[in-house]
């Protein structure tokens, strides 16, 4: 009898294919890991610990209680980044993504945020007096009793946000979207609010005690009669001033 040809011995083949097969799965493996990492939460790359600077990528990253006073960051992205209670008076943050970052009783009092990106953050009590937000959007942002007190607003979206007891006083808020922002209880004496939407702003004793309103838009008698107003407030054309004002003060 003839010797069989190993070449077309179907056993062999079978464990040359088995050998191959695993071969392939050894070779594929870290590129596998290779594309999931790809689609990883951005925190996986981010540079948690580099130092402050201009378009810094922090985010998810950790920074709470932190002082980064007149930091330049400029541009930074600081997404989801944890930065409850972290101090960045008169930093540079113009430009500067923060979406849903946390800020609880943070401070960027005096801080350059023009044209930053505050969607959704959440700051309870953070400190922005005196800062410069003109442009800024804090779309949906979460900033029960926060001080905006002398804060540039001009041009800043914050429809839809959480506002109540903020305080915007002699804020400059001129040209400012607080449609279907929850303004209940927030101080805005002083405050410019010339061409200020207020369309569906939920204003419960809200403190509007000498402010001109005259030029604001979207303002409806409803919201009035909730409102904490007095004799100098001033009011768009066709509306009156309610007669429970002016409102018992709180305590």
């Amino acid at each position: 009898m003839a010797a069989r040809d190993v070449n077309f011995d179907p056993v062999v083949r079978l464990k040359g294919n088995r050998t191959l097969f695993r071969t392939q799965i050894l070779f594929a493996l870290p590129l596998c890991a290779l594309i999931l990492l790809s689609f990883a939460a951005p925190s996986a790359f981010a540079g948690c610990g580099d130092k402050p600077a201009p378009g810094v990528d922090w985010n998810g990253c950790r920074k709470e209680n932190k002082i980064m006073a007149g930091s330049n960051l400029q541009g930074a992205k600081l997404d989801g980044a944890h930065l409850n209670y972290s101090d960045f008076l008169g930093a540079n943050l113009s430009e500067a993504s923060l979406v849903s970052a946390k800020f609880l009783k943070g401070r960027l009092a005096k801080a350059n945020l023009t044209a930053a990106d505050l969607s959704k953050i959440e700051g309870s009590r953070a400190d922005f007096a005196k800062a410069n937000l003109q442009g800024a959007l804090l779309v949906k942002a979460e900033l029960p009793r926060a001080d905006f007190s002398e804060a540039d607003l001009t041009g800043a979206d914050l429809s839809k946000s959480e506002l109540g007891r903020a305080s915007f006083a002699g804020a400059k808020l001129r040209n400012a979207n607080l449609a279907y922002a929850n303004v209940a209880r927030a101080q805005l004496s002083g405050a410019d609010v010339a061409g200020v939407s207020l369309r569906g702003a939920y204003l419960l004793l809200t403190r509007l005690e000498g402010v001109d309103l005259s030029a604001t838009t979207g303002l409806l008698a409803d919201q009035l009669e909730i409102a904490c107003g007095d004799d100098k407030t001033l009011l768009p054309e066709g509306l009156k001033r309610p007669a429970s004002w002016p409102c018992e003060l709180e305590d």
